[in-house]
């Protein structure tokens, strides 16, 4: 069968396309980001104005997975149209051509309570579905957690890897469901003798809090019980409001007002849609018994919040840079390049140049698309710094303050952003 996976690259579609492969069926993946290399499909929901978009890329497709989603409205993203206005005319295109197989990924609970535009616009997108003439079948999961991670998934990690656990207020209970039995759910509504125009919801057996998946995982990862510490509502909305702020520059952080919205209303559901179609899912210490944790997962939960605090620390040493290049240091700049042979209209073009350099490095690493240039271009003048210094004045070598020695670590900590900047 062949069969397109709209938002393949995503924790949810990268499985499902990866299975389905493994079964020998012909795998269409999609998604915004451009993985040629991967053999995937290049598509922009946001672009779909029409069913007509969709048509070049569902040639021969006898089924169709949408797997697309993102969490809050932002520079590069729209719920809306993520959600429903572009998903709609994928789905009048599916039956424009006839594919009758449809399988839509929703969120728990849109059916009950509607907080955010995330939630809204999902329901919208349901509601797009169940009005074609369709196969339809619309799966509703809880938080979903696999080997891989991402998301609301990948915060529980890095949060697991804290001395304290920090619990937010005012968080819901969660029913855990396993990638697994995500993967193996699509599989059993592909078959063309699976009942149509269902909705399922996507729910482990049992309901834990925030918190005690967060212990859960600190379990799994084999590190010592620590403490849970309840932050107060200023400090929990501060950091909320500080990952919106941050999603305005292409970042995509877990913890923002949507997620804020939806933790008060929990992620739980209806265990008996999946147990009515023979599907038994496992439970999370089940999930952590059958497939210990390798150093790979406990690198990865240590690394998660150092993450954003080294393009933080990058970002702002640029920045500062410059601005004392301008300002304080502008007379030990104009020092150094006249004990260099460089004076007059020459020495200050060169500082105003390398200020000027600096300070578009420091604003290209805070800015998520252009971040790994910035991080390439910070490594070349680091290198250059570090050459015509030695040039100019060799004694910088020996200086007590170390202008020359502290580059070194400099770079490494660039290589180190590099090496981490990818979520997926």
């Amino acid at each position: 069968m062949k069969i397109a996976v709209v938002g393949g690259t995503g924790l949810i579609g990268s499985a499902i396309v990866a299975h389905l492969f493994s079964r020998g069926h012909s795998v269409v993946s999609m998604s915004r980001s451009d993985h040629s290399s991967s053999g995937t499909h290049r598509v922009d929901i946001s672009e779909a104005k029409s069913p007509a978009y969709w048509l070049p890329h569902l040639d021969g497709v006898e089924a169709v997975v949408n797997c697309a989603g993102v969490l809050q409205d932002s520079p590069g993203d729209s719920t809306s149209v993520v959600h429903h206005h572009g998903i709609a005319n994928l789905f009048a295109a599916c039956e424009q051509l006839q594919i009758r197989r449809v399988i839509h990924f929703s969120a728990i609970g849109v059916d009950r309570e509607t907080p955010s535009d995330f939630s809204r616009s999902k329901l919208c997108g349901d509601k797009a579905l169940m009005e074609r003439d369709l196969d339809w079948v619309i799966l509703r999961p809880s938080v979903v957690i696999g080997r891989a991670a991402y998301g609301a998934s990948a915060l529980m990690r890095g949060l697991a890897a804290l001395p304290a656990i920090p619990v937010m207020p005012n968080t819901g209970q969660l029913q855990i469901v396993l990638l697994e039995d995500v993967v193996q759910t699509v599989e059993h509504f592909l078959d063309p003798a699976a009942p149509a125009r269902q909705i399922i919801e996507l729910v482990g057996p049992q309901r834990y809090s925030f918190g005690e998946v967060v212990a859960l995982i600190r379990r799994w990862c084999r590190w010592p019980p620590a403490r849970e510490i309840h932050l107060p509502q200023f400090a929990s909305g501060l950091m909320y409001k500080f990952g919106d702020m941050v999603s305005y520059l292409g970042w995509r952080p877990p913890v923002r007002s949507t997620a804020e919205r939806e933790m008060v209303r929990g992620a739980i559901g209806n265990l008996e849609d999946m147990q009515r179609l023979g599907l038994h899912p496992k439970s999370l210490p089940e999930f952590f018994a059958s497939e210990p944790a390798s150093v790979q997962e406990r690198w990865f939960a240590g690394m998660y919040l150092v993450k954003p605090a080294i393009f933080v620390v990058l970002s702002l040493f640029w920045l500062s840079t410059a601005f004392v290049s301008l300002g304080p240091g502008w007379g030990y700049g104009m020092g150094l390049m006249g004990e260099g042979g460089v004076e007059g209209t020459a020495a200050a073009l060169t500082v105003i140049a390398g200020a000027l350099a600096d300070l578009v490095i420091g604003l290209a690493i805070a800015y998520r698309p252009t971040s790994r240039y910035g991080l390439y271009a910070a490594i070349a003048i680091s290198f250059a710094y570090a050459i015509i210094g030695t040039i100019l004045v060799p004694r910088l070598w020996a200086d007590p303050l170390g202008p020359m020695l502290k580059i070194w670590p400099i770079i490494v900590l660039h290589f180190a952003a590099l090496a981490v900047l990818e979520d997926r």
